[in-house]
């Protein structure tokens, strides 16, 4: 039993050595590629080690010790130059002075559309850290779909991570390896990177469940030799029989692993003793035949289990994984299972979707076997709204990474559904008419209710009527996202009056259950707001997905009871702040000039400046706060920046606008809009047109096409900011205009 099996889960590194790791790295790269490849990754590596020089892991060590390990993970499932390239930069546009441009000109298009894949969106601003990560899961799996490599890189990533997390707090431990469970291991598994999942899974369960870990690698470790005689005996006696066949086979034990081990115990509710499987027996031979020989052997040496025998030659697992599976009653009256492969099939298993590499040189033009074993993440992306990302990684969970059961139409051909479909899911993976249309189901020619869990070799026959139509209880029975999806799209079509008045009915009963009035959180303006945010088209259009079941109550509810609660914290602190200023008041303000534009108690000549964090305008409510050694600083009424402690009220003083006053003010305002060619251009040239100066402006574009501008232009008062934004909004696609908090 080798530490790389069994044991891998305890390995702790040693001490970093940069140039055994660069060297152990060039070695594997040198047994697959070319010199000209090689060159290039040594030219990466030198950029990545220059760039992360000064910085440091949590360890302590140097940082450049991750993408170098990150590289050597992808190097040694032997995938190409540009995916190492990509690896070894993954981090040095997120964390250095080097942009995407830089990378691009240096290595080209392609490492640099990997490296953008990777690299989180930490320049982007979320409520909570889960809609951050939802939305970092959304744009990987969105890269994904155009190439494959992006999450191939982030599987090498997340496993070093892993290995390292002994560095990290406990609780973050914990959320990484949950999340590494949930996520980040099926996604190996659905790649068919299995080394890369195993390891993600053991390191996963050492963290979340140490006890049950350590004491299940102690039970092991017990009974290690028991189990390793009766494995030996076992391919001792399997060699003997394929030697007299005279077929050519490899023959070894492979130990399962804690995860998988721990799993069958649960499930099952067993302890370690009671499970005899622990180890299997893998054969490894030329051809196909050869495959179904040697299992001919095995079940005439050794007594088969029933219901333990599986084909996944004749029928592969959808990440390409191909073999016979077989468990007998072998030496000593314990079960081992036997898998039986070819080289090819062997290859597929180590590697996943790397064996299959269709970028490699001298296939450029793609292979359409790879692109149809990866088209389950095209397809979830067709059925899902890709700009929902709690919805996409839902879908992955239940579509993707929930296992699969094979039935059978009547006609003998066979159909992969996610594991707990139901006979609607198979109608509607027929064709959407007949997923409309179905009335009933049949079942091993059994009538069946709509509802009826699919098992493996079930024979499914749909009844369908002319008059047939979905029910919205639908949406609760099946297990599938392409139905839900399909089904959702008929109701969208065809009951969109009766999905709005739904709606809205949902939204102000959920209101009412948690003790709000739907008329007081219901502000115009609020609910437009909202559409936007979740791309979800019109008022009325967010009204009706909310009816159908397209858009779940509490994302509209919890937004609007949000947008609320800040509003009213705004109101309720201005109301504050003018309370402790009529305190402040003086009866009777001397009146003069002022050359800033504000009066201080009716002085004209004291040091003002205007607070960069409300940027107050004329128009504005203002209280006047003083400073050290930088006079009086003038905020709006509802600034958050504003104490009501003891303290703060000793340093307020009573402030005014000058209405003499001919100055200009800057404040900052905040647009969106869709990213279409010129539309920049017509926002400025609107400006220019009411005679106002831009003094800075910003502006980003986002996953979803939506353009982010915040400018500072100067104005005279609140009056001419209104109309300023009241023109800007009647431009052609801008969603959004309102006044930043911010300053300049």
């Amino acid at each position: 039993m080798t530490g790389n099996e069994e044991g891998k889960a305890l390995v702790e590194t040693g001490t970093f050595d940069k140039e055994a790791e660069l060297n152990h790295l060039m070695e594997i790269v040198h047994g697959y590629l070319d010199d000209a490849d090689c060159k290039r990754i040594m030219a990466a590596f030198n950029l990545a080690d220059k760039a992360h020089a000064p910085q440091k892991r949590a360890s302590g060590e140097p940082y450049i010790l991750h993408p170098l390990a990150v590289a050597t993970i992808l190097a040694n499932l032997q995938i190409d130059a540009t995916t190492v390239i990509a690896a070894l930069l993954h981090d040095v546009v997120e964390d250095t002075e080097y942009t995407l441009d830089q990378i691009e000109e240096l290595f080209g298009h392609e490492v640099a559309f990997l490296v953008d894949g990777v690299t989180k969106l930490n320049q982007f601003q979320y409520h909570t850290k889960e809609d951050q990560q939802l939305e970092n899961y959304r744009k990987m799996i969105l890269a994904m779909a155009k190439d494959v490599r992006v999450v191939v890189i982030k599987l090498g990533d997340r496993l070093h991570n892993m290995r390292t997390l002994k560095h990290m707090r406990s609780d973050k431990q914990k959320r990484i390896a949950k999340e590494t469970l949930e996520i980040f291991a099926p996604l190996a598994h659905r790649l068919g990177i299995f080394n890369i999942k195993w390891e993600l899974e053991d390191l996963s369960f050492r963290y979340l469940e140490p006890e049950k870990y350590y004491d299940l690698v102690e039970q092991m470790q017990e009974k290690r030799q028991a189990r390793e005689d009766i494995v030996n005996d076992t391919m001792v006696q399997l060699k003997k029989a394929l030697e007299e066949a005279h077929i050519k086979a490899d023959v070894k034990g492979r130990p399962k692993h804690f995860y998988s081990i721990y799993k069958k115990m649960k499930k099952d509710n067993r302890d370690l003793s009671q499970i005899y499987d622990l180890y299997a027996v893998r054969v490894i031979v030329d051809t196909i035949p050869d495959c179904y020989a040697v299992l001919g052997i095995a079940h005439n040496l050794w007594k088969p289990l029933p219901y333990r025998f599986k084909d996944y030659i004749a029928m592969p697992k959808s990440n390409m994984y191909q073999s016979l599976h077989t468990t007998v009653i072998g030496t000593m009256g314990h079960s081992v299972e036997i898998q039986i492969r070819t080289w090819e099939m062997h290859r597929v298993s180590e590697y996943g979707v790397a064996a299959h590499w269709r970028y490699k040189e001298g296939n450029k033009g793609g292979d359409k076997d790879f692109d149809k074993k990866v088209g389950w993440l095209r397809q979830v992306l067709e059925w899902q709204d890709s700009s929902n990302p709690k919805e996409l990684v839902n879908a992955l969970k239940l579509d993707v990474f929930s296992g699969e059961v094979f039935v059978f139409t009547p006609r003998g051909d066979v159909m992969k559904l996610p594991k707990g479909a139901v006979p609607l899911d198979f109608a509607y993976r027929i064709h959407t008419d007949v997923g409309h249309r179905c009335v009933g189901a049949k079942v091993n020619g059994k009538i069946v209710p709509l509802d009826y869990t699919l098992q493996n070799g079930d024979i499914v026959d749909i009844i369908t009527s002319k008059n047939g139509k979905p029910s919205l209880d639908w949406l609760n029975i099946v297990g599938s996202t392409e139905s839900r999806s399909k089904i959702r799209n008929w109701f969208k079509k065809e009951n969109k009056e009766e999905n709005v008045v739904k709606g809205r009915e949902l939204l102000e009963k959920e209101a009412k259950r948690l003790n709000y009035d739907w008329k007081t959180l219901n502000k115009p303006g609020r609910l437009e707001q909202i559409s936007k945010a979740l791309n979800a088209g019109s008022e009325t259009e967010l009204m009706s997905a909310v009816g159908y079941g397209g858009i779940p109550v509490n994302s509209v509810l919890l937004r609007l009871i949000d947008m609320h609660k800040r509003e009213q914290a705004k109101e309720d602190n201005r109301r504050d702040t003018m309370t402790m200023l009529e305190k402040l008041k003086v009866k009777e303000p001397v009146r003069k000039r002022s050359s800033t534009g504000i009066l201080v108690k009716g002085e004209a000549d004291v040091m003002v400046r205007m607070a960069r964090c409300c940027n107050p305008v004329p128009g504005d409510e203002i209280v006047g706060y003083i400073t050290r050694g930088r006079g009086v600083s003038v905020h709006r009424a509802d600034c958050t920046n504003i104490g009501h402690t003891q303290e703060d009220m000793d340093r307020m003083i009573e402030v005014e606008w000058d209405v003499a006053t001919n100055d200009n003010f800057h404040v900052a305002v905040e647009i969106t809009a869709y990213d279409r060619g010129g539309m920049l251009m017509e926002i400025m040239a609107t400006l220019s047109e009411m005679k106002i100066n831009i003094v800075n402006i910003n502006a980003k574009v986002d996953d979803t096409k939506n353009a982010n501008i915040t400018m500072v232009i100067e104005i005279r008062d609140l009056s001419q900011l209104d109309f300023v934004m009241t023109k800007v909004r009647r431009i052609k696609d801008v969603y959004s205009v309102q006044r930043a908090n911010g300053g300049s």
